[in-house]
């Protein structure tokens, strides 16, 4: 049966309504918060900064529970849907599954090779914040070593 996309009072699409579904658990971010990611509403939290920590934690995530998490459900997924091939040999409907699991498969690798580089790139952020502020001040330095006020 197919639902209303069309939102409700409180925000809610008729798919989450159905799903039974509510704002706060919709979308996760990484840090367990379960505020969605996006824009933040007025009055909100005034910057988008997190700590180098707080980076790092969410790299360590990624690694120890979203990858081998994934991995782990794609393999179970092979498993069933080769079991299920298997007894629909000879059907249609086992060339339609071989084609969904290989589908299937070419989707998890993609997510994986996403959450590697997002893991990349939380662990290279310090570094790169770091190294332009150093810079930065190396560029300014000169400036600031020759004022005209230093002889008076």
């Amino acid at each position: 049966m197919l639902q209303d996309l069309d939102h409700g009072p409180d925000g809610q699409t008729g798919m989450e309504m159905a799903a039974g579904h509510t704002d706060a658990n919709v979308a996760t971010r990484l840090n367990g918060t379960g505020a969605p990611a996006g824009p933040v509403a007025p009055g909100g939290p005034g910057d988008f900064a997190s700590t180098p920590a707080e980076k790092t934690a969410a790299a360590n995530t990624i690694e120890t529970e979203l990858e081998p998490n994934t991995k782990k459900a794609s393999e179970h997924a092979d498993e069933a849907t080769s079991a299920a091939v298997s007894g629909f040999q000879g059907w249609e409907t086992a060339a339609g599954l071989k084609k969904v699991a290989d589908t299937w498969d070419k989707q998890v690798k993609v997510l994986l090779g996403r959450l590697a580089s997002e893991k990349s790139a939380l662990r290279g952020a310090s570094g790169l914040f770091v190294r332009n502020d150093i810079g930065l001040g190396d560029q300014f330095r000169p400036i600031g070593a020759q004022s005209k006020l230093d002889h008076l």
